[in-house]
């Protein structure tokens, strides 16, 4: 009964996630946050800048594998991060050999911004939820994620 339990809650789970995600890929919600945020940034790079902002100094295969995109790909998007002058690259900390992508004081100017916006256009979602749910929502997620990563 107990394993029963188990597989209908991960395939629930496993639905939202897929749900949410969805949601978070749709173009258009990309095009409404960066307006929201006032910037002028292609949309396929600002959740490679994000990622930058909260994960840098990263290497171009690390910020590819977490983006789930091709380490060719992500390259070029980073140099053109580093010509609009939102990102610098530099020798990695660990390994000299590997370039790292690291925030500017520009490119986290525009992260804080798309904070902003993100907050503005997400706050009337959880506006009806109790700070407790708010809360709970949030450190579930986390131990979620902490816990996959860990695996």
């Amino acid at each position: 009964m107990h394993n029963t339990r188990m597989k209908d809650d991960l395939r629930q789970l496993h639905e939202a996630l897929l749900d949410i995600v969805s949601i978070l890929n749709e173009p258009q919600r990309d095009a409404a946050l960066i307006a929201a945020a006032g910037i002028s940034l292609d949309r396929a790079l600002f959740p490679l800048l994000v990622r930058i902002e909260r994960r840098g100094p990263i290497g171009v295969v690390a910020l590819a594998d977490m983006s789930g995109r091709d380490h060719t790909t992500v390259s070029r998007q980073v140099a053109k991060l580093e010509s609009l002058g939102l990102v610098a690259r530099k020798d990695g900390k660990a390994d000299r050999r590997v370039r790292e992508a690291a925030i500017t004081r520009k490119g986290l100017a525009m992260t804080r911004a798309l904070d902003k916006a993100r907050h503005k256009l997400a706050a009337p979602i959880l506006a009806a939820w109790s700070e407790a749910d708010r809360k709970n929502l949030v450190r579930l997620l986390r131990r979620l994620a902490d816990d996959a990563r860990a695996r």
